[in-house]
């Protein structure tokens, strides 16, 4: 805002047109001066008026208009769009939410999160596109086909469309990550130890014989994996196994630690980001202020934009010598994503870990009644069952 004047900004645009319709297209450009920041509107007939070909818009065509407006702008030392700054309003800012919905994703229960939580489930699960908007409609959702493809929740009024997620949630990237799955060897599941029944106090048990045997059975079963479980991870006592329960749940309280820490430091650098982007917005307008600080009219009708950018120098003065590049900080947002990406997944599988080490316990404690002693011992027993399994008992 305030670099150009009306004549430039006109000529600029009528060097885009030249540049990007080659007098091939009929056209019309106004230059709007009416608001602080001049700009052009271009309308164009999409007929070649020489060809008679219609004009092609798509992605390839709308960055071919952004790389020659750029260059026109550069050219006459006016400044340009910030692409870090819009690559990262894409990956991390949040304001494309309602604050409802951003507060509801933070727990977990936004409808957009839960779409996005459906979506990555079915394509772990899915061959093919077919298979995957097969399992789609069979969670419940209505599917919308067209150029971009949507989805709606039985209990929602509106399609969603699913770029609207994020990059990777485009038609195309959701049919390429289901086709890279098929080059990716998917991990055996691991099989869940169950619970043991406890035999004392369950009602069925006492009331049906087969139910009875039956659950036998099962506790003899469980209480074996369970055994097997927790020999594999070298534990040889129920003191080594609340010692190693102690000590996964010290790990993964670090691990949360570590996810806030970086939490923290990306909020930080997202301030930095928007305080950056403020500066460099209203730093014409400030210029024009302090060229002209007598101009009581200037300043009350831009009195917002000269105090948010004196507010944003302020803040980015007490951290930085010169002001931050956009570049560096969208950088240093990804590196720190990565590491909590991975920091997550470690989280996510140390929860499983220790679901599992307290269902061991608990199984152990049930099976064996309140007297456990401190040693496991192992022997085999066929009780009635095809293989042979581990049965535990105390010294």
């Amino acid at each position: 805002p305030g670099e150009a004047s009306p004549e430039m900004a006109h000529l600029i645009g009528r060097e885009l047109c030249k540049k990007i319709l080659k007098d091939e297209y009929e056209y019309v450009l106004s230059t709007h001066i009416d608001k602080w920041h001049i700009h052009n509107h271009i309308i164009f007939n999409n007929v070649n008026m020489v060809t008679g070909k219609c004009y092609q818009s798509n992605k390839k065509s709308y960055h071919q208009i952004r790389y020659q407006s750029d260059k026109l702008c550069k050219e006459n030392d006016l400044s340009v769009i910030d692409e870090f700054y819009e690559s990262y309003k894409k990956k991390y800012n949040i304001k494309g939410k309602s604050w409802y919905e951003n507060e509801q994703a933070k727990h977990g229960t936004s409808w957009k999160s839960k779409l996005q939580f459906d979506i990555d489930r079915m394509i772990k699960q899915s061959k093919d596109w077919d298979e995957f908007l097969k399992k789609m409609a069979d969670l419940g959702y209505e599917i919308k086909y067209g150029k971009h493809i949507a989805f709606k929740p039985k209990n929602k009024a509106r399609f969603t469309r699913t770029k609207t997620i994020g990059e990777d949630y485009t038609e195309e990237r959701l049919k390429e990550r289901i086709t890279e799955r098929e080059f990716i060897k998917t991990p055996a599941v691991k099989k869940r130890i169950g619970n043991v029944i406890d035999m004392n106090t369950n009602a069925k048990v006492k009331e049906n014989k087969g139910y009875e045997y039956w659950a036998t059975k099962h506790n003899l079963h469980t209480i074996a994996e369970s055994v097997i479980y927790i020999r594999e991870h070298g534990i040889k006592s129920v003191k080594q196994l609340d010692e190693y329960i102690q000590k996964t749940a010290d790990e993964r309280q670090n691990i949360q630690e570590k996810i806030k820490a970086i939490d923290k430091e990306m909020q930080k650098l997202s301030t930095t980001m928007e305080q950056v982007h403020t500066v460099k917005k209203h730093r014409a307008c400030y210029k024009e202020y302090t060229a002209n600080p007598s101009d009581k009219a200037f300043f009350e009708e831009y009195k917002a934009q000269i105090t948010l950018y004196e507010n944003a120098l302020s803040e980015l003065k007490k951290s930085y010598s010169k002001l931050p590049n956009s570049k560096d900080i969208l950088a240093e947002l990804d590196k720190l994503q990565e590491k909590k990406n991975t920091l997550m997944q470690e989280y996510s599988s140390s929860k499983s870990d220790m679901d599992e080490l307290y269902k061991i316990r608990k199984n152990y404690g049930i099976y064996m009644g309140k007297e456990m002693g401190d040693s496991f011992h192992l022997y085999y027993s066929l009780f009635k069952v095809k293989s042979p399994i581990v049965f535990l008992l105390v010294q």
